[in-house]
């Protein structure tokens, strides 16, 4: 769902670039409280794990593929005013290195694929495990619905961008209809690598998991007399597992195989806003990208000829990017929470 250059209007498109400026502040200062020594660190691994799934297009319909957005997925595993940033650190990184999204579009994409897919997702998210039973297999059900639904959340918020400043003459109801229909399939997916990946990172560290905190069930002892209820288990307490340096290594790794390996095997198929642009001719607006011959451009080095080697080296310098960026702003906003938490005092903490 990149939306490229010309597909919407100058009032739209500044409009947009506002709001997503100021949904990005509010999440600057959001993300203090969700950041701690676990999350901080591990919010540079989502950002980077998200940029090298979106070079991961599987296939969804005929002549049809989709990519992980990662909003939801982000939210969960490091809260959503975090997620907001991980996703808008991605979008950056693709728009000035890799000419995907366009730069006047920078506000309509973050607007799309980072906050509408990071709030939705969360609020559902949320609605589902504080009305279900405690436990794994309801936060792995969660996962899966949440990023299911904010999907075709961020097409509809598309649908009514276009409708209020779209560059071409086309029904409204037919966009709807065609990207509601084509993300809701994308959904699908992913919400199943949403899932797939948050019951993985449960597994080994549920600790690291923002969602997960509070959803441990309650300690109880059998007696003659009955249960007692002891008290909740400390979710927020570091598992005695695997160690953070280890996953955070591994995280990074995989990531890197994704972007420099297993993405040469994704599909060619135009994504579902590609697919329906072209369709319905409003690939015809779309406007050159202004660093459309960068040396990253189009997920290739310029000057290799290998093609595999090329998009290989071009993903693998995607995440190292997307690490240093992320990793760089997470970095900041925990160092000014320890500042402030060691300048108010012990009793108003």
């Amino acid at each position: 769902m990149h939306v490229p250059d010309g597909f919407f209007d100058v009032p739209v498109s500044v409009g947009a670039g506002v709001f997503a400026a100021a949904g990005v502040a509010v999440c600057l200062r959001g993300a203090k409280r969700e950041l701690d020594d676990r999350t901080a660190p591990m919010a540079g691994l989502v950002a980077a794990f998200i940029f090298a799934a979106q070079m991961l297009n599987f296939p969804v319909a005929a002549g049809t593929s989709g990519h992980l957005l990662g909003g939801a997925l982000a939210a969960i595993l490091v809260g959503p005013y975090t997620a907001v940033l991980c996703v808008a650190v991605v979008l950056l990184v693709q728009g000035f290195f890799f000419a995907d999204g366009g730069l006047t579009a920078l506000g309509v994409n973050i607007t799309l694929m980072a906050i509408v897919t990071a709030v939705v997702g969360w609020a559902v998210f949320r609605l589902i495990t504080r009305g279900g039973p405690r436990g794994r297999a309801t936060l792995v059900a969660a996962s899966f619905v949440a990023a299911l639904v904010s999907v075709p959340a961020a097409a509809l918020v598309f649908t009514a961008l276009f409708w209020l400043g779209g560059t071409a003459p086309i029904e409204v109801g037919s966009v709807a209809a065609a990207m509601g229909g084509v993300h809701l399939l994308i959904g699908l997916g992913e919400g199943f690598i949403t899932a797939l990946t948050v019951s993985s990172v449960l597994a080994v560290r549920p600790d690291l998991v923002y969602g997960a905190r509070g959803m441990t069930r309650a300690l109880t002892l059998r007696t003659a007399d009955g249960d007692v209820q002891v008290g909740p288990a400390a979710p927020e307490a570091p598992s005695a597992g695997i160690g953070l340096r280890p996953i955070l290594v591994g995280g990074a790794l995989v990531a890197v195989l994704l972007a420099g390996v297993v993405s040469f095997y994704a599909s060619s198929a135009p994504d579902g806003l590609e697919k329906v642009a072209a369709d319905k001719g409003l690939s015809a607006q779309e406007k050159p990208h202004a660093v459309e011959g960068g040396p990253l451009a189009g997920y290739s080095v310029k000057g290799v000829e290998n093609q595999r080697m090329s998009g290989g080296l071009a993903g693998v310098a995607g995440v190292a990017l997307t690490v240093v960026a992320g990793g760089g702003v997470f970095y900041v906003i925990r160092r000014r929470r320890r500042a402030a938490d060691a300048m108010t005092p012990a009793g108003a903490q």
